[in-house]
């Protein structure tokens, strides 16, 4: 007799049943539910987006079961070890689990966040793996202590292929290297091919150059002081002027103008253009926050999520960054991957309610709204009809919920 996963592949079900495979409501064992959505959200686009959804609130102890189940299949195991799927809970079952690959393992161990980090490094399998030892060895956000602890004698140099002691990189000339250079370092040498592949490309920020100073700039012009204040008549400008003249100081004396806020975004507009693009990674992890809030939204990927690599920036920063409409897709990808920002509500509200945010991000974090945020997000004309659709049903369960306490 065939499995029901079977009859999924070979799209041997009526419609009616393919419907209610997306939504989960299929008698079979938790494992095949999960295969058959896997390989619905992974290949069918009529009953994708439902899979997809279904999955995004599917039981976390299930999820568990299926990630650390050596028999799982290898089509599960993909999607769930993938970044924009990745559960934080699941990470450490689907590393221990032999069924998941090296090759599978690389890009998180390379590009996790903080917290990937973190868990790679405690785990017993990962110690036996070569290739994803290699691959974390460029993490960013893996720690010296940590360099130790995987690789206890030799750590990897900037020049491909060259190792040297590690106490030699540490205690050169008798000088530690600060945190900040460190870190810039192990980020450019992370993502050296990617940065030769960008050559010289110019800075291109998204919605244009002057577009946050030109709405920054609005109320301004609508000074309520100002406008309230009764124009001056003929008479009284000639009085005070007779009032002014023998106070008037000499050319010395005269004060510079104060510099307005545009003369000083230009200037900072004038220093990013003339950098390439790994001048402008440095400036992003090593500068202001005017400048991280421009280079934020440069169209160079590597530049702009080089920005929340930073040690300077703020939660009140990534809170903006959550909303914006410009800044590309990949960066507000990033920003839950990194738990000290996972853990901050307005964050991950502000990407939820943001219609650039990709969708499958929006359904795994809708579930962590409140209550009045799931109202609000499913009235929403401006996302996707899917998000909205799971913000109410979300809503109903938690007002169900309320009710019968």
């Amino acid at each position: 007799m065939s499995r029901m996963i079977d009859l999924v592949r070979t799209s041997e079900l009526s419609s009616h049943l393919m419907q209610a495979a997306a939504r989960g409501a299929l008698s079979v064992s938790s494992g095949e539910m999960i295969e058959i959505l896997v390989h619905l959200a992974t290949h069918n686009h009529v009953f994708g987006n439902q899979a997809r959804l279904t999955l995004a609130g599917w039981d976390e102890k299930g999820c568990i079961a299926a990630a650390s189940n050596p028999d799982t299949s290898a089509e599960v195991l993909a999607y769930f070890i993938s970044p924009q799927n990745l559960r934080p809970v699941l990470l450490a079952p689907l590393l221990e689990n032999p069924s998941v690959s090296s090759e599978l393992l690389e890009p998180l161990a390379k590009k996790g966040s903080r917290e990937v980090v973190k868990t790679f490094v405690n785990s017993h399998r990962v110690r036996t793996l070569p290739r994803v030892l290699d691959a974390l060895k460029r993490n960013s956000n893996l720690s010296s202590a940590e360099a130790t602890v995987i690789s206890p004698t030799e750590v990897e140099t900037a020049q491909a292929g060259e190792t040297v002691p590690q106490a030699e990189t540490e205690h050169a000339h008798g000088e530690q290297p600060s945190e900040d250079d460190e870190h810039v370092r192990t980020f450019l040498h992370e993502h050296a091919a990617e940065i030769q592949a960008e050559g010289n490309k110019p800075f291109q920020p998204l919605g244009g150059v002057h577009e946050e100073h030109e709405i920054a700039a609005e109320p301004a012009l609508q000074d309520p002081a100002a406008a309230e204040s009764p124009a001056p008549s003929s008479q009284d400008e000639k009085s005070a002027e007779q009032k002014e003249q023998p106070a008037t100081p000499k050319p010395s004396a005269y004060k510079k103008p104060q510099s307005q806020p545009s003369d000083k975004r230009d200037s900072t507009l004038q220093k990013i253009a003339k950098l390439d693009v790994k001048g402008r990674i440095q400036l992003a992890m090593k500068g202001t926050k005017e400048e991280r809030s421009l280079l934020v939204r440069d169209g160079t990927k590597l530049v702009a999520l080089a920005v929340l690599e930073s040690p300077k920036i703020s939660d009140g920063e990534v809170e903006k960054i959550a909303g914006q409409k410009n800044v590309l897709e990949a960066v507000l990808r990033a920003i839950p991957l990194k738990r000290r920002y996972a853990k901050q509500y307005i964050i991950m509200r502000n990407l939820v309610f943001n219609p650039r945010t990709p969708m499958d991000v929006s359904l795994g974090l809708v579930k962590n709204l409140l209550v009045g945020d799931l109202k609000n997000l499913s009235g929403n004309k401006e996302v996707s009809e899917t998000v909205r659709k799971l913000a109410l049903r979300m809503f109903k369960q938690k007002l169900d919920s309320a009710g019968k306490r």
